[in-house]
Formats: structure tokens, sequence, C-alpha cells
């Protein structure tokens, strides 16, 4: 049972492509039945620091991109690297909060790469000694449809510990 469940997920996760009767290509399209986000928190405690990462599918991530600033948004092309740059820092910084301790940390941003259909957005939460609690809230992509799932890994001291966020619910907590 688990393995004829696990064909039609990995069928439904495969590109689809779409060709006129000239057999010509018009459009490759990605089709993924779950909306989800991954997000991982790790404390390097040699540099006293949370190392964030956000993997979201690449075609979630431009539409609600462009839900939200009103912008044609392409993860892909070079020349809109700034832009991209600056829509993923504001938008994630919105939707996305970490109290360390009792105390609201800032992220930084550090960038974002491209792999085949998912964008990893990378940030960085700066003198973090140590952590015995961890309070997120994650709303990503929340604003983009109810079906939204976020799962956040955290790691502390080699310690890893998961929760998953059903909307409407964006908030957990972790104690080392």
């Amino acid at each position: 049972m688990a393995l004829l469940l696990f064909k039609w997920l990995f069928f439904f996760t495969l590109p689809f492509r779409f060709e006129n009767e000239s057999s010509a290509p018009v459009a490759e399209k990605s089709f993924h039945p779950f909306y989800v986000s991954v997000t991982e928190i790790h404390h390097n405690s040699s540099t006293k620091a949370l190392e964030i990462s956000c993997r979201i599918f690449v075609d979630d991530m431009e539409n609600v991109l462009k839900q939200n600033y009103k912008t044609p948004v392409n993860l892909t092309n070079a020349a809109q690297q700034a832009q991209n740059d600056k829509l993923i820092n504001d938008y994630i910084i919105k939707h996305l909060a970490i109290v360390a301790d009792g105390k609201k940390l800032p992220l930084s941003y550090v960038g974002y790469e491209k792999d085949s259909e998912s964008v990893f957005c990378y940030f960085e939460a700066t003198q973090v000694p140590a952590v015995k609690k961890l309070q997120l809230t994650n709303s990503i992509l929340q604003d983009l449809t109810p079906d939204q799932i976020n799962i956040m890994h955290v790691t502390v001291g080699g310690q890893r510990k998961s929760h998953k966020l059903d909307f409407p619910k964006k908030e957990a907590v972790f104690s080392f």
C-alpha cells in the first residue's frame, strides 16, 4: 500500500510538458499537489549565530511575491537579481519571526539560490551565544493558499526538533 501511495505522489511531483499540434513545446509547468515550505534553523555555537534556510517551491514563491508586490517576478532571471533579493528579504522578514529566550532576533538576509523546483532563502541571526527556548512565528505562503503547511526543523546543541504548522496555525515553541 505504501509503495502504491509513493508512486502516485511521485507522479504528481513530476514536471508536465504541454505541447501544441506541431509538437513544439509551448509551456513547461510544474504541478505539485501539496503546498509546503520547510524552514531549517541551526544554532552554530562557534559563531554564536542562528543559520536559517527556507525551502519553498519556486512557482509558489514567485506567485506570492507577484501577489504581494504587484510586480512581475522571475527567480531565474539574473537581470532581476537585485529586485528578487529585495522582495524575498522583505517578504520573509514579514512572515518569519524568531524570539530566543524572550528576545526578538533581527534576521539578516544572506541570499537565495534556486535548484530545479525549489528556492532556498538564507538568513542569519547573530549574537546568539546559547538557546534554551525558541518561539517561532511562521506564516510563509499562508497569504497565498489556505492549504499551506509550514514544517520547521530546529537544531540546537546537536538536538533536532521538528514541528508542522497547518493553516491557520503559525506559532511554535521549541525548548532545549
